[in-house]
């Protein structure tokens, strides 16, 4: 829409000319009332479930939004204060609002979010020194000591309206205390730290270098070990000698189960320097009742011995245990042991010279009488070996004689020996041969007996299996016979008729008893008088057949 108007006597743009607001879906505008004013635009409060615009009634200070996909021009009566856009957040990501109205500060995360009219970006200051860290993490630094602003956070601006997060490094720990709820929580790695609006992070002040001094590293994690720390103490034996000792301690810490008890692994904010402190006094008190002799020779029991202590057996424990954060030192590597005094270290090179040259000089003549009793013990096995090749030379001799005594004695009665042999050969051979002849026919007769015995095997076999066949033959012909005898038999019966058999088998009996019944005989008996008769009923029948009769 264009409009090409003059301006009126007295009149004056007041902003110039001004473009129309476009707002996109995920844009809108921020407006203030700065006079009384009908307003008609539709808002999120001012229309109707129906589509109809109600008119709200907006007084000087009033603050509301116009959201997109729209036009907008503002009226006189209206103050564009910003352009707002919804705020995409990963679910790692987040920002701080800040109700303006009740001042309650909250954090978003893991969406997409449109700050409303009451609402604005928090931004949440921290310690220089957290900041710093948070810096180096960014960078990919490890922690340093550090007691100024350096480059690093000079060039590193942190966005503090988002919510501050930190990556808690793999077998570490870091605990943020909430100053609201006065509550801390420990987050263990690999994990992410996200800090609510009241909560901070622990920042631990380690002591460093060596010897150990305070405040040399700070750190926002605890490291759970196991690792090592390197420190130097000075000690003094019972003979006032000053020794200076470089010691180096495997540590660990044990994490209570109990989800409670887990932030007592803080409870110590330097513990590297309240262990090196605790163990330092340990040694210094062992070793001061020490010769210095003594702790020279046995340095390493003396020192584990007194940090350590002894168990009930006498043997020295494995680790000793820091029961106010459950830190646990589970051995002590001695790097180094020189004295602090010129004269001492000196005296100790000259003994140590001295011990080394002694140690020469023993060694040469262990060596001296290693290589004599060797001489001596060579000369022994020679003249032993000596002794045994003459004894054996007189062996090889009789031997020899007795082998010339035996040819004589062989060559004498060689040619009996040869005859008596050569006939025992032969008799040998003869018998050897009548053996094998009988041998042979033996096997002769043997395979003539089983030729025998199979034949009469086969033949009995044979006879068998035609006896069988003709068994078999005979009953196929009796079962036929009998099926042709049953089948004629039920064809003559089919032809006589079922009624002629029957009357043939009742004219029999009634012939009977019609001849009986001429004869004027009741009945009749006919038995070869073989059979037993039972005729004690028989007079009883007739008496009531005759009653019956009359």
């Amino acid at each position: 829409m264009q409009v090409s108007f003059f301006l009126k006597p007295g009149e004056q743009l007041k902003q110039g000319i001004q473009s129309i607001d476009v707002l996109a879906d995920d844009e809108a505008l921020l407006l203030q009332a700065i006079e009384a004013f009908e307003d008609t635009e539709p808002s999120e409060m001012s229309a109707s479930d129906d589509g109809v615009v109600v008119t709200t009634s907006r007084v000087p200070g009033d603050r509301w939004m116009v959201y997109g996909p729209r036009d907008y021009i503002p009226p006189v009566e209206v103050e564009i204060l910003e352009k707002r856009r919804k705020i995409p957040l990963d679910e790692n990501e987040g920002i701080y609002i800040r109700n303006i109205n009740t001042g309650v500060v909250t954090a978003v995360v893991g969406e997409t979010y449109l700050l409303s009219a009451h609402e604005e970006l928090w931004e949440k200051d921290l310690p220089i020194e957290v900041d710093e860290l948070l810096a180096k993490q960014t960078k990919g630094q490890t922690y340093q000591p550090s007691h100024e602003k350096s480059e690093l956070q000079m060039t590193f601006t942190r966005n503090k309206t988002k919510v501050v997060t930190y990556r808690v490094p793999h077998n570490a720990a870091c605990q943020v205390y909430d100053f609201k709820t006065k509550m801390s929580r420990v987050v263990f790695g690999p994990d992410l730290v996200m800090l609510s609006p009241d909560e901070q992070f622990t920042v631990l002040s380690l002591s460093g270098d060596k010897p150990k001094r305070p405040g040399m590293i700070k750190s926002l994690n605890l490291m759970l070990g196991p690792d090592f720390m390197t420190d130097i103490i000075v000690v003094e034996t019972s003979d006032h000698a000053r020794l200076k000792l470089q010691l180096a301690y495997n540590w660990h810490f044990l994490v209570p189960e109990d989800p409670e008890l887990k932030s007592s692994i803080f409870n110590v904010r330097d513990f590297t320097g309240d262990a090196c402190k605790a163990i330092a006094s340990r040694v210094r008190s062992a070793v001061a009742s020490e010769s210095f002799d003594n702790f020279h020779k046995n340095s390493a029991r003396i020192i584990r011995k007194s940090v350590f202590g002894e168990g009930e057996d006498g043997k020295i424990r494995r680790f000793f245990e820091f029961t106010a954060n459950n830190l646990v030192v589970t051995n002590i590597d001695i790097q180094s042991v020189e004295p602090v005094d010129e004269s001492t270290r000196d005296s100790l090179q000259k003994s140590v010279q001295l011990a080394i040259q002694i140690t020469t000089q023993s060694q040469e003549a262990r060596a001296r009488h290693d290589a004599h009793r060797e001489e001596e013990e060579a000369k022994g096995l020679l003249e032993r070996q000596r002794l045994v090749n003459e004894a054996q030379a007189e062996q090889e001799k009789k031997t020899l004689l007795e082998l010339k005594a035996e040819c004589n004695a062989v060559e004498s009665s060689g040619q009996a020996t040869a005859e008596a042999r050569a006939r025992a050969e032969a008799a040998q051979i003869e018998g050897e041969a009548r053996v094998k002849q009988a041998e042979l026919k033996a096997a002769a007769t043997k395979i003539e007996m089983e030729a025998k015995l199979e034949c009469m095997r086969l033949e009995q076999e044979a006879e068998a299996a035609h006896r069988k066949r003709m068994d078999q033959l005979e009953v196929e012909r009796a079962k036929q016979l009998s099926e042709i005898e049953t089948s004629k038999f039920q064809e003559t019966v089919a032809a006589i008729g079922s009624n002629t058999l029957v009357e043939m088998a009742k004219a029999g009996p009634e012939a009977q008893a019609k001849l009986l019944g001429g004869l004027g005989l009741q009945g009749y008996l006919v038995t070869d008088g073989k059979s037993p008769i039972n005729l004690l009923s028989t007079a009883q029948g007739f008496l009531g057949s005759q009653n019956l009769s009359q």
